[in-house]
């Protein structure tokens, strides 16, 4: 049993022009520099520096084998969602990224693992897109953590993953799309503290908007970059919970009670900071992931598990292939 990397991201080596394919407007394009060199662009700004092992599958194959990943979920980009768009224009770009996927992870299909975008601003059409990328080949889909000021307790939401949960699809839910001000906007602070808070707050909208309550376990979803800062505060949640029923005390049962109904990866980087998560959550609840091939991701692939001296062999398996392959149903 090898392992699984829950958590990669690809982009494709060009894609049509949007403004033609789907609607005026300002949408993302790729510069490309040379045969190994690119960069996604937002109208005439640089978003983020690329290279071939965003889209190339054999580099991505190398480079998983120099690692000993066996398998990898590739999702998109978040860049790309385009939930700020209408959502006929959104399910346009789904279906265009969709199918480059689909034919990014085609040399290997059974160690490359895509995972689809949906327009998740439109309920049905993120339904009617989930479906036809399913029986294309794709494997689960992922979602950003909100769409403007929805998150995840919002009605059409929760109608999509009950629409997950029906299917038996897996669900990887990733940070997007963080606030930016003067102090946010220097060091990167948007992704060092915007994208654990970004997922923190998600999950406390799934527990506290009734969502784990009328959702049935049945749905697999996981939450990226080892659950943002929750592991942390649950213990602050909780108190609230139990202190403030009238603002807190919303859910049928305190933070606590749902801790087995989501996963994590273990994008943390510090044995100390997996150890929480594995004390917190259970070593049955995370998985192997590494946020490849960007620059704020794991390399070696696992490491992180590896420096865990805390962590039985049993563990240790769990979390790089086991409970992957439950949260896939490989």
């Amino acid at each position: 049993m090898g392992t699984i990397d829950i958590h990669t991201h690809a982009v494709p080596k060009g894609w049509p022009d949007l403004s033609t394919q789907v609607g005026p407007g300002s949408w993302p394009w790729l510069r490309v520099d040379s045969e190994r060199e690119a960069m996604i662009m937002l109208g005439s700004s640089e978003f983020r520096r690329i290279d071939e092992s965003c889209w190339d599958a054999e580099t991505r194959l190398a480079e998983m084998d120099a690692d000993d990943v066996d398998i990898q979920v590739v999702s998109p980009t978040p860049v790309f969602f385009s939930y700020e768009k209408p959502g006929d224009q959104a399910a346009k770009v789904a279906r265009i990224f969709n199918d480059l996927t689909l034919e990014l992870c085609s040399p290997a299909p059974d160690r490359l693992l895509p995972f689809a975008q949906v327009p998740l601003q439109d309920t049905d059409a993120a339904c009617a897109e989930l479906d036809r990328a399913i029986a294309a080949g794709h494997r689960g889909v992922e979602i950003g953590n909100h769409v403007g000021d929805r998150d995840l307790d919002h009605e059409g939401i929760v109608t999509f993953l009950q629409h997950c949960a029906d299917r038996g699809v897996p669900v990887l839910v990733h940070p997007w799309d963080m606030p930016g001000s003067p102090r946010l906007d220097r060091w990167m602070a948007r992704w060092l503290t915007g994208m654990p808070a970004e997922t923190h707050l998600s999950i406390i909208a799934m527990i506290l908007g009734g969502v784990f309550d009328r959702v049935p376990p049945t749905l697999r979803i996981g939450f990226a970059h080892g659950g943002g800062s929750f592991a942390f505060w649950l213990g602050r949640f909780e108190n609230a919970w139990h202190r403030r029923p009238d603002l807190v005390g919303v859910s049928e049962l305190p933070p606590s009670g749902y801790l087995d109904r989501f996963s994590v990866d273990s994008v943390v980087f510090d044995p100390a900071a997996l150890r929480l998560l594995v004390d917190t959550l259970g070593a049955e609840q995370v998985m192997l992931g590494s946020d490849y091939p960007y620059p704020l991701g794991e390399r070696p692939v696992g490491a992180v598990i590896e420096r865990a001296d805390f962590l039985t062999d049993e563990q240790k398996a769990a979390i790089r292939h086991g409970n992957a392959r439950r949260f896939l149903a490989l």
